[in-house]
């Protein structure tokens, strides 16, 4: 029986396009980059759906392809979220026939992550969707300008690292933003 997996509506990125072009053309600019990223990661998911695949498992996912056999800590730190979210997300998949975890003989709380046969054949399906979706975002805009654009953000991350390595020096403190997930949401830009 497949799962079902909630459809994005087409509705959702059309209000927000109108939103931007009509109500705060000259908005903020991180209010932008994250209605991008949701659009992107809508038109993701509804790709997804197809093999009744959640954006969620699609993160741990894409992080096992490349990296196989990380510890449940690891995973969490890689994919930017809380252990008890990866937890669950692991149960999911283990029961999808996704993953299995393995205990080491010599450490027996140590649970390690690794892909099934099944997990790892989900690759060769679901990259050329999130690859479609990147090349649906850059439709009709020229190459030169995609570079610009991608070395525009590499700078503004850039800037917002250095601005969080002087505040955890001073006497600002933020709360951890995860700046490994900020340099994750660029990967999953780059994937996308």
């Amino acid at each position: 029986m497949k799962k079902s997996v909630r459809s994005p509506r087409a509705s959702d990125t059309q209000a927000m396009l109108k939103h931007w072009q009509e109500a705060v053309p000259n908005d903020r600019l991180a209010h932008l980059v994250k209605d991008v990223t949701r659009a992107f990661l809508r038109a993701l998911q509804t790709r997804l759906n197809e093999h009744s695949v959640s954006f969620g498992h699609w993160a741990f996912l894409r992080i096992l392809w490349e990296r196989d056999g990380l510890n449940q800590r690891e995973l969490s730190d890689q994919a930017g979220v809380m252990e008890p979210t990866t937890f669950s997300a692991i149960q999911a998949m283990e029961k999808l026939g996704y993953v299995r975890r393995v205990q080491r003989p010599n450490n027996r709380r140590m649970v390690f992550i690794h892909l099934t046969p099944k997990g790892r054949s989900l690759k060769t399906k679901l990259v050329p969707f999130a690859e479609a979706v990147n090349g649906i975002g850059i439709r009709g805009i020229k190459a030169a300008d995609v570079v610009v654009t991608r070395l525009t953000l590499l700078a503004i991350l850039d800037n917002l690292a250095a601005d969080e390595t002087q505040s955890s020096s001073s006497q600002r403190r933020a709360l951890p933003s995860r700046v490994k997930m900020h340099r994750d949401i660029e990967s999953d830009a780059a994937d996308l």
